[in-house]
């Protein structure tokens, strides 16, 4: 990341934004105070619906019965607002 002054990016806009386009970053400043920040835009491949589903199916499975009996050992039981014998997760009870 580089810190350049307002004038500079004025000055120089063509280089810093080639550079922007090859992976720089640069943080303006106005009076000596960084305003902006100049970078890349991500270009993040988005997920198929088919490869969002494979991701989720290679998840590891939740054990609700232990998570509940952990949270009650932490948080404790006397505030629950839910049935005691519902901890088999989403769905169940």
């Amino acid at each position: 990341m580089r810190v350049i002054t307002q004038r500079e990016f004025r000055n120089n806009s063509a280089a810093v934004m080639d550079a922007v386009e090859a992976g720089e970053t640069y943080h303006v400043t106005r009076n000596g105070i960084e305003v902006a920040e100049v970078r890349p835009i991500s270009h993040k491949r988005r997920l198929t619906a088919e490869e969002l589903v494979e991701r989720h199916r290679r998840l590891p499975q939740v054990d609700y019965a232990r998570m509940r009996q952990e949270a009650d050992e932490f948080f404790g039981t006397e505030d629950r607002i839910d049935d005691e014998d519902d901890a088999g997760g989403p769905g169940h009870g």
